[in-house]
């Protein structure tokens, strides 16, 4: 993959660096949020070459998959800082309430993952390690990897502190030290003890461990920064607007805002395990059963806040983890039943591709590249993760690491208070990998595919007349053509190249039966006696002929490469117009026309065939 190239693309094709607000990516997307979700060109992103498919919800969500972080680090360079003034003066288009609070619990939590599963997955191998008697869980050196590994779930406040104030784009640090009060050492022991502020007695919180006290105070600190950043003198507002925020902020947060979220994400979890302990196993395999759907919308990213606040508060989860794994599983083993049943080879290709990327924990590859474009197969996955997710579910397989589950990442269900806990993971693996691999390999036929565009193309070859291009250049679809009359194809199909050199060929033997007086056009029939329309620029009949000069009269005959017109390439620039040069079938209604679809051309490169229709 040409990284650069996709960064390219992918950035014309969204609206450019003014209308993005903000930038991050996941371990398959690029996610984007917006000033104007309505400049997005879907198609052209969808038809990018390493773009993989395009959602768009509450992020417009551009699925890379496995080289994502180099596609990310390209645009980086071209974007540069984000979301900055040029974004500030866009009018921001009004999105519904559903979808921005998706973005911003997305824009807040997806950050964290790499963190949090990086220190899990830690702790999780030196369990391992200690059951297998490598290591002593009583020695200094398990204990200083294991402090290791839980720093990112202790100061888990400090990181949630810094993904919101960047989402909300306001001072990073200052949010971090107003976050950071409430869990210093002295204030927790101040809390413990019994504390008051103005004669108002402080609830005894541990606010280490916490998530929504944190976005709450970040919240609350943006407001008082954008307040203080208006009414401050400009000489003293480097000091005086984080002094007056943090002296306001923090006071709130320990009497009012800390609190109430740590109340909210109490009962969040509670409700949540509450629907889990009354339906039981059928949660964890519906759950299973839905995320092929959850996944493709970015919806699933929606538990990530319930998922960390059980984790930190019990130090397990119990429902998304488990259903993930059935639901992961299952998308690998549907993939590889595919390869082995399919005879079409790229299908083939992408099935073993994405049945590995499934089987370590990335799903999307699988979704968009298999199970969403065949609804048997579709359904076997949910028949696989709905088994799967039934047995974890039943034998209530318990998650100790935040991470996308699969081969690699396995350890994350190892328990010393659970021996069997990672015997049943094992085993909803194995199930669910089998039965969705057995219902894809029964149910999923091939689909009746759509011959490709270059196919039919190299198919017609040798069968009809073949043009070259008329000129060297960028080829662009007729569609795209800044002129109604040609995107319409109401003048015929035909070809749409951006010169790079000012010389005009004949891309098929014929006779030249008009030249415009002007010069920019002149009219060519073949030996099968299509009529073709050759046309340098948009409106540049307006030049009078000036920058034009025929190399051929009418009645000419001439072969395929023989020059019919030089042109100033540049002066017809300098002047304002868009050189675009047609080559119009104008008697289309006679003939089937295959266009081979191209982006850098020269003059050599066979861009169209066509046959008369009925011979």
């Amino acid at each position: 993959m040409d990284y650069k190239q996709v960064a390219t693309d992918v950035l014309q094709h969204i609206g450019g660096k003014e209308n993005i607000a903000h930038l991050g990516h996941c371990s398959t997307r690029l996610r984007f949020s917006l000033v104007d979700n309505k400049k997005v060109d879907i198609k052209a992103l969808e038809s990018t070459p390493g773009v993989i498919a395009v959602r768009m919800t509450a992020q417009c969500q551009v699925v890379i998959g496995n080289d994502v972080v180099e596609v990310y680090n390209e645009l980086q360079k071209l974007v540069g800082d984000v979301g900055g003034e040029e974004a500030a003066d866009q009018p921001k288009e009004k999105k519904k309430i559903g979808a921005t609070i998706l973005d911003f619990i997305v824009g807040v939590f997806q950050p964290l993952v790499p963190a949090i599963a990086g220190g899990g997955i830690l702790k999780s191998l030196l369990l391992l390690l200690a059951l297998l008697g490598v290591l002593d869980n009583e020695g200094q050196t398990y204990q200083i990897l294991n402090m290791v590994g839980d720093a990112p779930l202790y100061f888990l406040p400090l990181l949630v502190a810094v993904t919101t104030a960047n989402k909300l784009k306001v001072n990073p640090l200052v949010a971090l030290s107003a976050v950071g009060a409430l869990i210093l050492p002295n204030m927790t022991t101040m809390l413990t003890e019994g504390a008051q502020l103005f004669s108002f007695n402080l609830q005894n919180i541990a606010y280490a461990y916490q998530v929504f006290p944190a976005i709450l105070t970040v919240l609350f600190y943006a407001q008082m920064e954008k307040l203080f950043t208006r009414f401050s003198p400009k000489p003293i507002r480097i000091f005086f607007v984080p002094m007056m925020s943090l002296v306001i902020t923090v006071p709130i947060a320990l009497l009012l805002l800390g609190p109430a979220g740590f109340t909210f994400g109490q009962g969040f979890a509670a409700v949540i395990l509450w629907v889990y302990e009354y339906v039981g196993w059928l949660a964890v395999a519906l759950l299973a059963c839905v995320l092929p759907f959850m996944v493709a919308m970015g919806m699933h990213k929606a538990l990530l806040p319930y998922a960390l606040t059980t984790l930190s508060g019990t130090g397990r989860e119990a429902l998304y983890m488990p259903a993930s794994l059935a639901h992961n599983i299952a998308e690998s083993g549907a993939c590889f039943a595919i390869a082995l049943r399919t005879k079409d080879k790229r299908l083939r290709t992408t099935a073993v591709s994405a049945g590995i990327s499934a089987f370590f924990g990335i799903t999307e590859p699988a979704l968009y590249g298999v199970t969403l474009q065949n609804k048997k197969v579709l359904a076997s996955v949910m028949i696989g993760a709905f088994v799967g997710g039934t047995f974890v579910g039943i034998v209530g397989l318990q998650a100790f690491v935040i991470v996308g589950p699969g081969l690699a990442s396995m350890s994350m269900f190892l328990s010393e208070d659970l021996p069997r806990n990672m015997l049943y993971a094992a085993v909803g693996f194995v199930l669910s990998f089998v039965v969705a691999f057995l219902a894809a390999f029964i149910l999923g036929k091939d689909k009746e595919q759509v011959q490709p565009e270059e196919e039919k193309f190299a198919e017609k070859i040798g069968k009809g007349e073949t043009f070259t291009s008329p000129v060297a250049g960028k080829m662009i679809p007729l569609s795209k053509v800044q002129d109604e009359v040609f995107s319409s194809k109401a003048m015929g199909d035909g070809i749409a190249v951006v010169p790079s050199k000012g010389e005009l060929y004949a891309p098929v033997d014929g006779e030249i039966s008009m030249i415009f007086e002007t010069s920019h056009a002149l009219g060519m029939k073949t030996e099968t006696g299509a009529e073709i329309l050759f046309h340098v620029g948009l409106n540049t009949v307006q030049l009078g002929g000036e920058h034009f000069t025929p190399q051929v009269k009418v009645g000419d005959q001439v072969k395929a490469g023989d020059v019919l017109l030089t042109f100033d390439l540049e002066k017809i620039k300098a002047a304002g117009f868009d050189p675009v040069t047609l080559a119009i079938i104008t008697n289309t209604d006679k003939y089937d026309v295959q266009i081979n679809k191209q982006e850098n051309v020269t003059r050599q490169d066979k861009l169209m065939v066509i046959t008369q229709l009925g011979g």
